[in-house]
């Protein structure tokens, strides 16, 4: 069953050397996920799987020991999810890189030095319908006695003309049910989403955000907003699920 979740954006940009001089612009940001990951530790769990949105070539499953670089954001970094020694037994599984999603999730655990259990991936597709993401978390809430999910993806990308997507009027609306569904741990909600109108905002974190609910069905968990701005006019929310 799941016991918690953490919801975090996944901008390259937090991490710092791929920011570079705009690094301190996310420190609240960081620093409300790292809050959001000590939830995470203080569930227990038996199994944290992280979640996050991926093309083609980084959707499925990541076994732990998975590796993944910023060095296509122009920084000589490299991170790996959870501990060395899985990969070692199942080489061929872990050569696979990890999606920038989840390579931002596996920077975030060992900056808080995650120990507390085994960690796996799963990369989502951002157009995947909402009853495969639900099915797809009713699967992971399964998976073992107490899980834990870290929950990567972004609000929409249309929240100013400088924005990514340019400026869509109803960005600012789309990004605020999905606070308030965040903040409230509101199952319904979330699996209500709009898939169309999210990939026309290209907001990210949707098909993610209804893995979560299908993981979420029936657990009881209470939910907390612990950071919501739009840097840059892309969404950027960091919630705790307990």
């Amino acid at each position: 069953m799941l016991v918690a979740a953490a919801v975090c954006p996944c901008p390259p940009l937090l991490v710092p050397g791929v920011a570079a001089g705009a690094a301190p612009e996310l420190d609240a940001a960081r620093a409300a996920c790292t809050d959001a990951l000590g939830v995470l530790a203080a569930s227990r769990p038996d199994l944290l799987v992280v979640v996050g949105p991926a093309d083609q070539s980084g959707r499925g499953p990541h076994p732990e020991g998975s590796r993944g670089s910023f060095s296509g954001f122009g920084v000589d970094l490299e991170v790996r999810l959870g501990r060395p020694a899985v990969a070692a037994a199942s080489p061929d599984a872990s050569e696979r890189g990890l999606p920038p999603s989840l390579a931002v999730a596996a920077w975030l655990l060992e900056r808080t030095g995650w120990s507390d259990a085994p960690v796996e991936g799963l990369g989502v597709g951002e157009p995947l319908e909402a009853e495969r993401c639900i099915q797809a978390g009713e699967n992971i809430g399964g998976r073992a006695g107490r899980v834990a999910l870290l929950v990567m993806g972004d609000a929409s990308a249309c929240r100013t003309l400088k924005a990514p997507g340019y400026l869509d009027e109803r960005a600012a609306g789309f990004d605020a049910e999905v606070a308030r569904a965040l903040g409230t741990a509101d199952v319904a909600a979330l699996k209500a989403l709009d898939t169309a109108l999210a990939q026309e905002l290209k907001a990210a974190g949707r098909a993610p955000w209804q893995v979560l609910a299908g993981a979420a069905e029936g657990a009881g968990l209470g939910g907390a907003l612990l950071y919501d701005d739009a840097p840059y006019g892309v969404g950027y929310l960091v919630a705790a699920w307990s």
